[in-house]
Protein backbone atom coordinates (compact mmCIF):
# COMPACT_ATOMS: atom_id res chain seq x y z
CA UNK A 1 0.00 0.00 0.00
CA UNK A 2 0.77 3.76 -0.47
CA UNK A 3 -1.06 6.73 0.47
CA UNK A 4 -1.77 7.73 -3.13
CA UNK A 5 -2.49 4.40 -4.34
CA UNK A 6 -3.01 5.03 -8.33
CA UNK A 7 -3.96 8.79 -9.07
CA UNK A 8 -1.27 8.94 -10.88
CA UNK A 9 -2.96 6.62 -13.53
CA UNK A 10 -6.46 8.03 -14.38
CA UNK A 11 -9.30 6.04 -14.94
CA UNK A 12 -9.42 7.06 -18.97
CA UNK A 13 -5.93 5.82 -19.66
CA UNK A 14 -6.87 2.38 -18.05
CA UNK A 15 -10.21 2.63 -19.81
CA UNK A 16 -8.55 3.00 -23.42
CA UNK A 17 -5.49 0.13 -22.63
CA UNK A 18 -5.90 -2.89 -25.29
CA UNK A 19 -6.08 -6.09 -23.72
CA UNK A 20 -5.85 -8.88 -26.16
CA UNK A 21 -8.62 -11.75 -25.94
CA UNK A 22 -11.22 -9.55 -24.53
CA UNK A 23 -14.42 -8.36 -26.12
CA UNK A 24 -14.27 -4.49 -24.38
CA UNK A 25 -14.87 -2.60 -27.54
CA UNK A 26 -17.66 -3.33 -27.90
CA UNK A 27 -18.64 -3.04 -24.20
CA UNK A 28 -17.14 0.29 -24.37
CA UNK A 29 -18.83 1.76 -27.74
CA UNK A 30 -22.21 0.42 -27.26
CA UNK A 31 -22.72 -1.36 -23.85
CA UNK A 32 -25.93 -2.99 -23.59
CA UNK A 33 -25.53 -4.55 -26.92
CA UNK A 34 -25.85 -8.01 -26.27
CA UNK A 35 -22.30 -10.33 -26.30
CA UNK A 36 -21.71 -12.54 -29.43
CA UNK A 37 -22.11 -16.25 -28.02
CA UNK A 38 -19.90 -18.84 -28.58
CA UNK A 39 -16.53 -17.26 -27.25
CA UNK A 40 -15.81 -20.43 -25.70
CA UNK A 41 -14.89 -19.60 -21.92
CA UNK A 42 -17.07 -21.84 -20.64
CA UNK A 43 -15.72 -25.05 -23.32
CA UNK A 44 -15.64 -28.24 -20.69
CA UNK A 45 -12.05 -29.76 -19.77
CA UNK A 46 -12.02 -33.05 -18.26
CA UNK A 47 -9.09 -33.33 -16.56
CA UNK A 48 -7.56 -36.70 -15.42
CA UNK A 49 -4.30 -37.60 -13.61
CA UNK A 50 -2.44 -38.69 -10.64
CA UNK A 51 -0.62 -37.98 -7.46
CA UNK A 52 2.00 -39.91 -6.71
CA UNK A 53 4.85 -39.85 -3.22
CA UNK A 54 8.02 -41.25 -4.41
CA UNK A 55 6.07 -43.63 -6.64
CA UNK A 56 2.94 -44.97 -5.35
CA UNK A 57 0.17 -43.05 -5.84
CA UNK A 58 -1.28 -40.63 -2.78
CA UNK A 59 -5.08 -40.79 -1.57
CA UNK A 60 -7.25 -38.20 -0.21
CA UNK A 61 -4.97 -35.34 -1.89
CA UNK A 62 -7.08 -32.17 -2.67
CA UNK A 63 -7.11 -31.25 -6.47
CA UNK A 64 -8.76 -28.13 -7.69
CA UNK A 65 -9.27 -25.74 -10.67
CA UNK A 66 -9.87 -22.69 -8.13
CA UNK A 67 -13.61 -23.78 -8.33
CA UNK A 68 -14.37 -27.16 -7.72
CA UNK A 69 -12.02 -29.60 -5.42
CA UNK A 70 -11.69 -33.26 -5.56
CA UNK A 71 -9.44 -35.57 -3.82
CA UNK A 72 -7.83 -38.47 -5.28
CA UNK A 73 -8.58 -41.88 -4.36
CA UNK A 74 -6.83 -44.96 -3.01
CA UNK A 75 -4.38 -45.53 -6.50
CA UNK A 76 -3.47 -41.75 -6.47
CA UNK A 77 -5.98 -40.91 -9.75
CA UNK A 78 -8.60 -38.22 -9.73
CA UNK A 79 -11.02 -36.65 -12.71
CA UNK A 80 -11.71 -33.03 -12.23
CA UNK A 81 -14.30 -31.69 -14.43
CA UNK A 82 -13.91 -27.98 -15.20
CA UNK A 83 -13.88 -25.52 -17.99
CA UNK A 84 -11.26 -23.52 -20.18
CA UNK A 85 -11.82 -20.30 -18.38
CA UNK A 86 -10.20 -21.90 -15.02
CA UNK A 87 -6.59 -20.79 -15.19
CA UNK A 88 -4.54 -23.84 -13.48
CA UNK A 89 -5.27 -26.77 -12.54
CA UNK A 90 -3.13 -27.58 -8.43
CA UNK A 91 -2.54 -29.93 -5.62
CA UNK A 92 -2.92 -29.11 -1.96
CA UNK A 93 1.07 -29.96 -0.94
CA UNK A 94 0.27 -32.37 1.47
CA UNK A 95 1.77 -33.17 4.89
CA UNK A 96 5.21 -34.81 5.00
CA UNK A 97 6.17 -34.04 1.35
CA UNK A 98 8.73 -31.50 -0.24
CA UNK A 99 7.11 -28.81 -1.45
CA UNK A 100 8.01 -28.88 -5.47
CA UNK A 101 10.13 -25.93 -6.44
CA UNK A 102 10.88 -24.01 -9.50
CA UNK A 103 14.23 -23.85 -9.67
CA UNK A 104 14.35 -20.55 -8.23
CA UNK A 105 12.77 -21.88 -5.35
CA UNK A 106 9.32 -21.05 -5.50
CA UNK A 107 6.31 -23.09 -5.20
CA UNK A 108 5.43 -25.43 -8.16
CA UNK A 109 2.15 -26.88 -7.26
CA UNK A 110 0.26 -26.49 -10.59
CA UNK A 111 -0.08 -26.77 -14.14
CA UNK A 112 -1.69 -24.17 -17.06
CA UNK A 113 -4.77 -25.29 -17.97
CA UNK A 114 -5.24 -27.16 -21.50
CA UNK A 115 -7.83 -28.70 -23.20
CA UNK A 116 -7.07 -30.71 -26.35
CA UNK A 117 -9.42 -31.77 -29.46
CA UNK A 118 -10.90 -33.74 -27.05
CA UNK A 119 -11.98 -31.68 -24.53
CA UNK A 120 -9.19 -33.33 -22.21
CA UNK A 121 -6.40 -33.03 -20.23
CA UNK A 122 -3.63 -35.08 -17.88
CA UNK A 123 -2.23 -33.23 -15.33
CA UNK A 124 -0.45 -35.88 -12.79
CA UNK A 125 1.44 -34.45 -9.67
CA UNK A 126 5.13 -36.45 -8.22
CA UNK A 127 5.92 -35.73 -5.08
CA UNK A 128 8.49 -36.48 -2.55
CA UNK A 129 8.64 -37.06 1.16
CA UNK A 130 10.64 -34.89 3.50
CA UNK A 131 13.49 -36.39 5.08
CA UNK A 132 12.02 -35.12 7.96
CA UNK A 133 8.84 -34.73 10.03
CA UNK A 134 7.13 -31.90 9.76
CA UNK A 135 5.23 -31.72 12.88
CA UNK A 136 7.38 -29.25 13.97
CA UNK A 137 8.07 -26.54 11.27
CA UNK A 138 8.38 -22.74 10.17
CA UNK A 139 6.83 -20.15 8.55
CA UNK A 140 8.58 -16.96 7.74
CA UNK A 141 6.36 -14.35 6.67
CA UNK A 142 7.75 -11.45 4.57
CA UNK A 143 5.31 -9.12 3.85
CA UNK A 144 5.45 -5.99 1.49
CA UNK A 145 9.72 -6.23 0.22
CA UNK A 146 7.89 -3.83 -2.37
CA UNK A 147 11.22 -3.09 -4.44
CA UNK A 148 10.30 -0.35 -7.06
CA UNK A 149 13.83 -0.33 -8.30
CA UNK A 150 17.73 -1.68 -8.55
CA UNK A 151 18.70 0.22 -6.03
CA UNK A 152 16.06 -1.04 -3.60
CA UNK A 153 16.47 -4.67 -5.13
CA UNK A 154 19.69 -4.60 -3.89
CA UNK A 155 18.50 -3.30 -0.28
CA UNK A 156 16.74 -6.81 -0.58
CA UNK A 157 19.53 -8.85 -1.27
CA UNK A 158 21.82 -7.45 1.14
CA UNK A 159 20.04 -7.51 4.07
CA UNK A 160 16.79 -9.17 3.96
CA UNK A 161 18.08 -12.23 1.89
CA UNK A 162 20.99 -13.04 4.06
CA UNK A 163 19.21 -12.37 7.53
CA UNK A 164 16.56 -14.82 6.73
CA UNK A 165 19.18 -17.44 5.76
CA UNK A 166 20.86 -16.66 9.03
CA UNK A 167 17.20 -17.16 10.63
CA UNK A 168 17.31 -20.22 8.75
CA UNK A 169 20.21 -21.96 9.95
CA UNK A 170 19.44 -21.30 13.11
CA UNK A 171 15.94 -22.89 13.09
CA UNK A 172 17.88 -25.79 12.62
CA UNK A 173 16.25 -29.22 11.62
CA UNK A 174 13.48 -27.99 11.30
CA UNK A 175 11.15 -27.72 7.79
CA UNK A 176 11.10 -24.15 7.03
CA UNK A 177 8.89 -22.67 4.71
CA UNK A 178 8.45 -19.05 2.95
CA UNK A 179 5.37 -16.76 2.44
CA UNK A 180 5.88 -13.61 0.45
CA UNK A 181 2.86 -11.54 1.72
CA UNK A 182 1.89 -9.51 -1.26
CA UNK A 183 3.21 -6.37 -2.49
CA UNK A 184 6.74 -7.91 -3.66
CA UNK A 185 7.19 -5.59 -6.12
CA UNK A 186 6.04 -1.89 -6.00
CA UNK A 187 4.71 -1.65 -9.73
CA UNK A 188 7.80 -2.39 -11.01
CA UNK A 189 6.80 -6.36 -12.21
CA UNK A 190 10.15 -6.19 -14.46
CA UNK A 191 12.21 -7.40 -11.31
CA UNK A 192 10.40 -10.65 -10.45
CA UNK A 193 13.16 -12.29 -11.90
CA UNK A 194 15.35 -9.97 -9.44
CA UNK A 195 12.87 -11.36 -6.63
CA UNK A 196 13.10 -15.22 -7.83
CA UNK A 197 17.00 -15.26 -7.30
CA UNK A 198 16.64 -14.00 -3.79
CA UNK A 199 14.55 -16.71 -2.98
CA UNK A 200 16.74 -19.22 -4.33
CA UNK A 201 19.26 -17.75 -2.32
CA UNK A 202 17.35 -17.93 0.58
CA UNK A 203 17.33 -21.69 0.03
CA UNK A 204 13.30 -22.90 1.34
CA UNK A 205 10.61 -22.56 -0.97
CA UNK A 206 8.91 -19.64 -1.38
CA UNK A 207 4.54 -19.44 -1.25
CA UNK A 208 2.90 -16.06 -3.04
CA UNK A 209 0.68 -13.93 -2.08
CA UNK A 210 -1.05 -11.08 -4.77
CA UNK A 211 -0.71 -7.38 -3.31
CA UNK A 212 -1.92 -4.59 -4.62
CA UNK A 213 1.30 -3.43 -6.49
CA UNK A 214 2.08 -6.58 -7.77
CA UNK A 215 -0.60 -5.82 -10.48
CA UNK A 216 -0.94 -5.36 -14.28
CA UNK A 217 -2.80 -1.99 -13.59
CA UNK A 218 -3.88 -1.66 -17.05
CA UNK A 219 -5.87 -5.32 -16.50
CA UNK A 220 -10.00 -4.16 -16.99
CA UNK A 221 -10.86 -6.92 -14.33
CA UNK A 222 -9.55 -8.75 -11.30
CA UNK A 223 -8.70 -11.48 -13.05
CA UNK A 224 -6.59 -9.68 -15.58
CA UNK A 225 -4.37 -7.48 -13.63
CA UNK A 226 -3.27 -10.32 -12.20
CA UNK A 227 -1.46 -12.06 -15.22
CA UNK A 228 2.16 -11.07 -14.91
CA UNK A 229 1.79 -12.29 -11.09
CA UNK A 230 0.31 -16.02 -12.20
CA UNK A 231 3.00 -15.82 -15.31
CA UNK A 232 5.93 -16.07 -12.55
CA UNK A 233 3.88 -17.77 -9.10
CA UNK A 234 0.76 -19.32 -10.57
CA UNK A 235 -2.46 -19.48 -8.60
CA UNK A 236 -3.57 -16.14 -6.91
CA UNK A 237 -5.43 -18.71 -4.36
CA UNK A 238 -4.32 -21.76 -3.00
CA UNK A 239 -3.87 -24.24 0.26
CA UNK A 240 -1.20 -26.49 1.29
CA UNK A 241 -0.81 -28.47 4.61
CA UNK A 242 2.41 -28.68 6.33
CA UNK A 243 2.17 -30.82 9.60
CA UNK A 244 -1.12 -30.59 11.03
CA UNK A 245 -1.71 -26.30 9.94
CA UNK A 246 -4.21 -26.50 7.00
CA UNK A 247 -2.55 -23.10 5.59
CA UNK A 248 -4.64 -21.55 3.01
CA UNK A 249 -3.37 -18.56 0.38
CA UNK A 250 -5.64 -15.75 -0.49
CA UNK A 251 -5.89 -12.84 -3.01
CA UNK A 252 -8.42 -10.28 -1.06
CA UNK A 253 -6.80 -7.01 -3.35
CA UNK A 254 -9.78 -6.52 -5.35
CA UNK A 255 -8.94 -4.97 -8.50
CA UNK A 256 -11.69 -2.44 -10.52
CA UNK A 257 -10.01 -1.08 -13.49
CA UNK A 258 -9.60 2.38 -11.40
CA UNK A 259 -8.43 1.16 -8.35
CA UNK A 260 -8.61 -1.41 -5.64
CA UNK A 261 -10.26 -2.84 -2.59
CA UNK A 262 -10.18 -5.87 0.26
CA UNK A 263 -12.77 -8.39 -1.23
CA UNK A 264 -12.90 -11.64 -2.00
CA UNK A 265 -14.68 -12.24 -4.61
CA UNK A 266 -17.29 -15.30 -5.08
CA UNK A 267 -15.16 -17.94 -6.88
CA UNK A 268 -12.67 -17.88 -4.37
CA UNK A 269 -15.30 -17.85 -1.44
CA UNK A 270 -17.04 -20.88 -3.29
CA UNK A 271 -13.27 -22.45 -3.37
CA UNK A 272 -12.56 -21.92 0.22
CA UNK A 273 -15.66 -23.63 1.40
CA UNK A 274 -14.98 -26.53 -0.56
CA UNK A 275 -11.13 -26.63 0.35
CA UNK A 276 -12.08 -26.04 4.17
CA UNK A 277 -15.05 -28.64 3.97
CA UNK A 278 -12.06 -31.35 3.72
CA UNK A 279 -10.43 -30.05 7.04
CA UNK A 280 -11.65 -31.86 10.53
CA UNK A 281 -13.20 -28.63 12.60
CA UNK A 282 -10.60 -28.06 15.44
CA UNK A 283 -7.80 -28.10 13.28
CA UNK A 284 -5.39 -25.05 13.09
CA UNK A 285 -5.86 -23.44 9.76
CA UNK A 286 -3.73 -20.43 8.70
CA UNK A 287 -4.60 -17.89 6.21
CA UNK A 288 -2.16 -16.00 4.53
CA UNK A 289 -3.90 -12.70 2.48
CA UNK A 290 -2.37 -9.33 1.61
CA UNK A 291 -4.71 -6.66 3.02
CA UNK A 292 -5.69 -7.09 6.62
CA UNK A 293 -9.44 -8.43 7.23
CA UNK A 294 -9.99 -5.60 9.84
CA UNK A 295 -6.64 -4.17 11.76
CA UNK A 296 -6.61 -1.60 14.13
CA UNK A 297 -5.43 1.38 12.30
CA UNK A 298 -8.87 3.05 11.65
CA UNK A 299 -9.11 2.74 16.15
CA UNK A 300 -5.93 4.44 15.99
CA UNK A 301 -6.88 6.74 13.91
CA UNK A 302 -10.22 7.67 15.92
CA UNK A 303 -11.91 6.25 12.87
CA UNK A 304 -15.41 4.22 13.22
CA UNK A 305 -14.95 1.68 10.72
CA UNK A 306 -11.45 0.90 8.92
CA UNK A 307 -11.32 1.97 5.11
CA UNK A 308 -12.03 -0.35 2.01
CA UNK A 309 -8.50 -0.17 1.00
CA UNK A 310 -6.93 -1.30 4.14
CA UNK A 311 -9.72 -4.18 5.27
CA UNK A 312 -12.15 -6.84 3.91
CA UNK A 313 -15.16 -5.47 3.01
CA UNK A 314 -16.61 -9.00 3.04
CA UNK A 315 -14.32 -10.29 5.96
CA UNK A 316 -17.94 -11.62 7.76
CA UNK A 317 -17.69 -14.63 5.19
CA UNK A 318 -14.31 -15.55 5.88
CA UNK A 319 -14.69 -15.43 9.62
CA UNK A 320 -17.84 -17.35 9.07
CA UNK A 321 -16.03 -20.52 7.41
CA UNK A 322 -13.27 -19.77 10.06
CA UNK A 323 -15.54 -20.22 12.75
CA UNK A 324 -14.71 -24.01 13.46
CA UNK A 325 -10.66 -23.63 13.15
CA UNK A 326 -8.36 -22.50 15.64
CA UNK A 327 -7.49 -19.52 12.67
CA UNK A 328 -5.00 -17.35 12.02
CA UNK A 329 -4.80 -14.86 9.72
CA UNK A 330 -1.30 -13.30 8.32
CA UNK A 331 -1.13 -10.13 6.37
CA UNK A 332 1.07 -7.08 5.92
CA UNK A 333 0.11 -4.00 3.27
CA UNK A 334 -0.27 -1.49 6.24
CA UNK A 335 3.59 -1.08 7.17
CA UNK A 336 3.03 -1.50 10.55
CA UNK A 337 2.87 -4.39 13.40
CA UNK A 338 -0.34 -5.33 14.85
CA UNK A 339 -2.16 -8.27 16.41
CA UNK A 340 -5.94 -8.16 16.52
CA UNK A 341 -8.06 -10.41 18.19
CA UNK A 342 -11.86 -10.35 17.23
CA UNK A 343 -14.35 -12.30 15.94
CA UNK A 344 -12.44 -15.64 17.46
CA UNK A 345 -9.54 -15.02 14.74
CA UNK A 346 -6.14 -14.06 15.39
CA UNK A 347 -4.89 -11.89 12.86
CA UNK A 348 -1.10 -10.58 12.55
CA UNK A 349 -0.43 -7.57 10.55
CA UNK A 350 3.37 -8.09 9.95
CA UNK A 351 6.24 -5.46 9.91
CA UNK A 352 7.68 -5.24 6.43
CA UNK A 353 10.72 -5.96 5.37
CA UNK A 354 11.13 -2.59 3.38
CA UNK A 355 9.97 -0.75 6.57
CA UNK A 356 8.53 2.17 5.33
CA UNK A 357 8.87 1.72 1.31
CA UNK A 358 13.08 1.62 1.76
CA UNK A 359 13.72 5.01 3.06
CA UNK A 360 14.89 4.04 6.50
CA UNK A 361 15.46 1.08 8.94
CA UNK A 362 11.97 1.55 10.41
CA UNK A 363 7.93 1.47 9.88
CA UNK A 364 5.77 4.52 10.55
CA UNK A 365 4.86 2.68 13.71
CA UNK A 366 8.35 2.42 15.04
CA UNK A 367 8.59 -1.40 13.86
CA UNK A 368 11.93 -1.83 12.78
CA UNK A 369 12.45 -3.45 8.88
CA UNK A 370 11.94 -7.51 9.11
CA UNK A 371 9.63 -10.24 9.17
CA UNK A 372 7.87 -12.82 11.40
CA UNK A 373 9.19 -16.14 12.28
CA UNK A 374 6.29 -18.72 12.93
CA UNK A 375 7.73 -21.67 14.65
CA UNK A 376 4.79 -24.77 14.81
CA UNK A 377 4.62 -28.15 16.95
CA UNK A 378 1.87 -29.77 16.20
CA UNK A 379 -1.33 -27.41 15.86
CA UNK A 380 0.40 -24.74 18.38
CA UNK A 381 1.84 -22.34 16.97
CA UNK A 382 4.28 -19.52 18.54
CA UNK A 383 5.31 -16.45 16.59
CA UNK A 384 7.94 -13.70 17.19
CA UNK A 385 8.79 -10.41 14.68
CA UNK A 386 12.77 -10.48 13.61
CA UNK A 387 14.17 -7.39 12.80
CA UNK A 388 16.92 -7.31 9.86
CA UNK A 389 20.23 -6.77 11.01
CA UNK A 390 19.15 -7.68 14.87
CA UNK A 391 19.09 -10.52 16.81
CA UNK A 392 15.86 -12.96 17.55
CA UNK A 393 15.94 -11.04 20.89
CA UNK A 394 15.92 -7.73 19.72
CA UNK A 395 11.97 -7.15 20.25
CA UNK A 396 11.47 -3.54 21.67
CA UNK A 397 13.17 -0.34 21.53
CA UNK A 398 13.43 2.44 24.56
CA UNK A 399 13.28 6.07 24.68
CA UNK A 400 15.13 7.70 27.32
CA UNK A 401 13.11 10.44 29.37
CA UNK A 402 11.19 13.24 27.46
CA UNK A 403 12.06 12.02 24.46
CA UNK A 404 8.23 11.98 23.59
CA UNK A 405 7.22 15.22 24.23
CA UNK A 406 3.79 14.66 25.49
CA UNK A 407 5.32 12.25 28.25
CA UNK A 408 8.22 14.80 29.10
CA UNK A 409 8.66 12.76 32.58
CA UNK A 410 8.35 9.51 31.00
CA UNK A 411 10.67 6.96 29.75
CA UNK A 412 9.15 5.30 26.84
CA UNK A 413 9.59 1.46 24.98
CA UNK A 414 8.34 0.65 22.15
CA UNK A 415 7.49 -3.42 22.10
CA UNK A 416 6.48 -3.79 18.64
CA UNK A 417 5.08 -7.22 18.67
CA UNK A 418 3.29 -6.37 21.70
CA UNK A 419 -0.32 -8.43 22.46
CA UNK A 420 -2.85 -8.70 25.55
CA UNK A 421 -0.96 -11.78 26.97
CA UNK A 422 2.52 -9.88 27.42
CA UNK A 423 3.71 -8.51 30.89
CA UNK A 424 6.20 -5.37 30.26
CA UNK A 425 7.72 -3.87 34.03
CA UNK A 426 10.24 -1.59 34.68
CA UNK A 427 13.14 -1.35 37.05
CA UNK A 428 15.26 1.38 38.83
CA UNK A 429 18.53 0.39 40.30
CA UNK A 430 17.72 -3.40 40.02
CA UNK A 431 14.49 -2.26 42.04
CA UNK A 432 10.78 -3.58 40.28
CA UNK A 433 9.10 -0.83 39.78
CA UNK A 434 6.23 -2.39 38.40
CA UNK A 435 4.07 -2.29 35.69
CA UNK A 436 4.63 0.25 33.03
CA UNK A 437 1.65 2.20 30.83
CA UNK A 438 0.21 1.30 27.86
CA UNK A 439 -0.87 4.43 25.70
CA UNK A 440 -0.85 5.48 22.05
CA UNK A 441 1.57 7.50 21.08
CA UNK A 442 4.24 8.15 18.25
CA UNK A 443 7.13 6.45 18.28
CA UNK A 444 9.83 9.20 19.12
CA UNK A 445 12.23 7.90 16.14
CA UNK A 446 9.26 7.63 13.63
CA UNK A 447 8.83 11.12 14.52
CA UNK A 448 12.49 12.09 13.93
CA UNK A 449 12.76 10.47 11.04
CA UNK A 450 9.28 10.73 9.45
CA UNK A 451 8.11 14.15 10.16
CA UNK A 452 8.09 17.46 7.85
CA UNK A 453 7.52 18.07 3.95
CA UNK A 454 11.39 17.21 2.73
CA UNK A 455 11.36 14.10 5.48
CA UNK A 456 12.09 11.07 5.43
CA UNK A 457 14.31 11.63 1.84
CA UNK A 458 13.27 9.15 -0.10
CA UNK A 459 9.57 9.04 0.05
CA UNK A 460 8.67 12.21 1.90
CA UNK A 461 4.95 11.69 1.94
CA UNK A 462 5.73 8.84 4.62
CA UNK A 463 4.56 10.31 8.11
CA UNK A 464 4.61 8.60 11.90
CA UNK A 465 1.65 5.97 12.25
CA UNK A 466 0.00 6.26 15.87
CA UNK A 467 1.13 2.75 17.60
CA UNK A 468 -1.16 1.51 20.14
CA UNK A 469 2.51 -1.04 21.56
CA UNK A 470 4.29 2.26 23.39
CA UNK A 471 4.48 1.80 27.18
CA UNK A 472 5.17 4.79 29.55
CA UNK A 473 6.59 4.95 33.00
CA UNK A 474 7.56 8.38 35.12
CA UNK A 475 10.93 8.43 36.28
CA UNK A 476 12.39 11.79 38.39
CA UNK A 477 15.86 13.28 36.30
CA UNK A 478 18.44 11.70 38.00
CA UNK A 479 17.30 7.97 38.03
CA UNK A 480 19.43 5.92 37.11
CA UNK A 481 19.80 2.09 35.65
CA UNK A 482 16.81 1.99 34.35
CA UNK A 483 16.23 -1.16 32.54
CA UNK A 484 12.72 -2.52 31.10
CA UNK A 485 11.55 -6.34 31.40
CA UNK A 486 8.93 -7.71 28.91
CA UNK A 487 7.55 -11.50 28.75
CA UNK A 488 6.07 -12.80 25.55
CA UNK A 489 2.24 -15.02 25.70
CA UNK A 490 5.08 -17.60 25.21
CA UNK A 491 6.93 -17.49 28.49
CA UNK A 492 10.19 -15.18 26.35
CA UNK A 493 11.85 -12.82 28.24
CA UNK A 494 13.43 -9.73 26.94
CA UNK A 495 15.31 -6.94 29.22
CA UNK A 496 17.29 -3.90 27.94
CA UNK A 497 18.51 -1.14 29.29
CA UNK A 498 17.01 2.80 28.90
CA UNK A 499 19.98 4.99 27.70
CA UNK A 500 20.39 8.09 30.09
CA UNK A 501 21.86 10.69 27.48
CA UNK A 502 20.59 9.76 23.53
CA UNK A 503 16.98 9.54 23.13
CA UNK A 504 16.73 6.02 21.52
CA UNK A 505 18.46 2.62 22.73
CA UNK A 506 18.32 -0.56 20.28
Amino acid sequence: MEPSNLSRRSFLELTAASTAGLVLPTLVHDPYRPLTPGTGTDRPVRVRGRVTSDGQGMARVAVSDGRSVVETTADGSYELLSTVDRPFVMISVPSGHAVPQHPTGTAHFYELMRRDRAGEMQASFALERLATDDADHAILLLADIQTQNAQEMRWFHEQTVPDVRGTVGALGDRPVVGVACGDIMYDNLALYPDYERGVERMGVPFFQVVGNHDLDFDGRTDEASSETFSRHFGPRYYSFDRGAVHYVVLDDVFWHGAGYIGYLDDDQVAWLAADLARIEPGRAVVVAQHIPALGTGHVRRGESRPGLSVSVANRDVLYRLLEPFQAHILVGHTHEHDHVFEYGVHELVSGTACGAWWSGPICGDGTPNGYTVLEVSGESLRWRYKATGHALDHQMRLYSRGSDPTAPDEIVANIWDWDPEWTVVWHEGGDRRGAMARRMGYDPLSVELHTGPDLPPRRTWVEPYPANHLFYAPVTPDARDLTVEATDRFGRRYVARVPRDSAVEG
